[in-house]
């Protein structure tokens, strides 16, 4: 009876992962077939809103970022705002602003190389590290709720050994109510073991 609980178990085990890659896989052609502009525009309309600071359960994978004594009274309180996101330009920008109104505070403006005719999306991030690394956006590893952008090599400072955030990935759940936003450190020309990640919820 045991080996029998244990063989379904199995199964079904393989089945729940199979259908997950599936879906990876479906969300991936699905990003696929949007255009540069499509996923700007996905992403603003997704992300335009005020998000807190989620609970410490819900801060998992964060390198304990959450605890840094400058944010740590914002984990959990519903009425602080964590990160803001908002739509500017007449369209045309994205404005990120991370942990405002703290010492890490930092902005990161996310907008098309033209808006009339986007065929790259670019982040530039005004970094507590005193820093301002460009990105661009990572169109295979960017599916319809994960936005992925790697630090443009064509700049100097993302050749350099100097610390600097190296990749942002923006992670929507499925609801669209709670955000898992990594900004992944690197420093002499290798990922650090700690980074800036953090979980919001949408306030």
């Amino acid at each position: 009876m045991k080996k029998l609980i244990l063989a379904v178990f199995v199964i079904a085990s393989v089945i729940f992962t199979a259908l997950q890659a599936k879906e990876e896989v479906v969300k991936a052609k699905q990003a696929k077939k949007m255009t540069v502009m499509e996923i700007y525009q996905r992403m603003s309309f997704l992300l335009a809103d005020k998000w807190y600071l989620s609970e410490s359960e819900k801060q998992i994978d964060t390198t304990g970022a959450e605890k840094n004594p400058a944010i740590a009274h914002l984990v959990g309180d519903v009425n602080a705002v964590g990160t803001e996101y908002k739509v500017i330009g007449r369209g045309a920008t994205l404005e990120e602003i991370l942990l405002p109104n703290t010492m890490k505070s930092m902005v990161t403006m996310y907008h098309c190389n033209s808006y009339s005719n986007c065929t790259e999306l670019w982040a530039t991030h005004y970094c507590a590290k005193q820093n301002q690394p460009r990105f661009i956006l990572n169109v295979k590893e960017t599916t319809p709720n994960k936005f992925v952008f790697d630090c443009d090599m064509k700049t100097k400072l993302c050749n350099s050994a100097e610390d600097h955030i190296h990749k942002i990935i923006l992670e929507l759940s499925d609801d669209d109510d709670h955000l898992k936003a990594s900004y992944l450190a690197w420093k002499d020309k290798k990922l650090r073991k700690r980074h800036s990640i953090y979980h919001f919820d949408r306030m």
